[in-house]
């Protein structure tokens, strides 16, 4: 479909990427379909060798897919956009599609559990090193930079503390010394944040969270400059990593809510978040909306808002934590996030549970955190679960 230009973000989230068969069907349609039929033989040569425009292969090119990719990179204002089968997915497929034996990465060391057991258990094991430094403190990320350095990895806000890293600040680090920055946008989605507006080079999701929004399936994607996402593109089209393609109309759906569910669930979040903070119970809240975050006046430049994750430290460590958890008959006691229905998850045992107890310590999790996704309940019936324990 050809759309006017310039078309505002809540738009682009309905209408981008958007190709109508000879059915002319409003909705998306859903290619459930492995391959593709060629007229004749030419045709076919000239698809698999790049030569002509069209569908090969599922694994990596999908009518569906192509929709959610195109309508994300709008979203995103990214050039290129490749869909994985998930957001772990999405990381490895950037690693694995842009760099090498030899090479160095520079990340958070308050990164998401799996993503650190990525890059410091399993890259390794292909040559690839990483430093994990503070995810705050600018000047330790540019000390760890060596001449190998080819990726800076951040994921902001982080999960679960909501640590926020300077963007604008990393990119400079980064492109001085002819590296990359990736930021992961999961928990803020380009409706609260663009990094590639902000000098990033390349944008990670978990689709599986906010931009599906329902907790109904898995998906991830990596957005950036064509001439990136074209290279993970061919670690994808070899390994195979992909998207289903119902998983992406699935997320197609999710997209067209897209924001009016992040700017509820940011409202719902900051109003809990200030409870939290004023509770006898409560040692410490972590949320970039508060003006107790350390890095609120830059979550407030970067972002829209704080974002729907609280986090918050229970006093008397794991075990007045999890009297609190057990103690929940309405918050959903489970790991994932971005979902209308709200979660809570004790970190230290479960997302952060297989790296070390140093690693814990270094990331700030300790055994009394508590992590909540603000979903779209009332406000007031969260409180109330929560004073049950607390």
């Amino acid at each position: 479909m050809s759309l006017p230009p310039d078309l505002q973000l809540d738009t682009l989230a309905v209408r981008a990427g958007q190709e109508r068969s000879q059915f002319n069907e409003h909705a998306e349609a859903l290619y459930l379909t492995s391959s593709f039929v060629f007229e004749n033989a030419a045709q076919a040569a000239a698809r698999f060798a790049g030569e002509e425009e069209g569908n090969v292969y599922s694994r990596f090119s999908n009518p569906t897919v192509t929709v959610f990719q195109e309508r994300l990179a709008a979203l995103e204002g990214a050039e290129g956009c490749i869909a994985t089968a998930s957001g772990m997915s999405a990381i490895l497929s950037l690693v694995m599609g842009l760099l090498k034996a030899g090479d160095h990465i520079v990340a958070s060391q308050g990164l998401f559990g799996a993503t650190v057991q990525l890059f410091t258990n399993i890259l390794p094991r292909f040559g690839i090193q990483t430093t994990l430094v503070p995810q705050t403190d600018a000047a330790a990320w540019a000390a760890a930079v060596r001449p190998e350095t080819k990726l800076l990895f951040a994921e902001t806000p982080s999960n679960p503390l909501t640590e926020v890293a300077d963007i604008r600040a990393l990119a400079q680090i980064a492109h001085d010394h002819g590296a990359l920055l990736a930021v992961d946008n999961c928990f803020c989605t380009p409706v609260l944040q663009r990094p590639l507006d902000l000098g990033a080079d390349l944008v990670v999701h978990s689709a599986t969270k906010y931009l599906d929004g329902q907790g109904r399936v898995l998906g991830g994607a990596v957005c950036g400059r064509k001439a990136l996402t074209d290279e993970v593109l061919k670690f994808l089209r070899t390994a195979g990593p992909s998207l289903a393609p119902f998983n992406a109309w699935v997320l197609l759906k999710g997209l067209e809510t897209l924001k009016i569910r992040m700017m509820a669930q940011s409202a719902a979040a900051l109003e809990l978040a200030a409870w939290l903070e004023a509770h006898p119970s409560v040692a410490r809240v972590f949320y970039p909306g508060l003006p107790s975050h350390p890095q609120h006046a830059l979550a407030m430049a970067q972002q829209k808002t704080g974002g729907a994750i609280v986090s918050f430290e229970v006093k008397g460590g794991r075990a007045e934590a999890w009297k609190v958890v057990d103690a929940c008959k309405l918050l959903s006691i489970t790991a994932n996030l971005g979902d209308t229905k709200t979660t809570l998850t004790h970190p230290a045992s479960t997302t952060h549970g297989r790296i070390s107890p140093e690693a814990r310590a270094a990331a700030g999790v300790s055994e009394g955190l508590l992590r909540i996704a603000v979903g779209l309940e009332a406000v007031d019936d969260l409180k109330a679960d929560l004073a049950r324990g607390l």
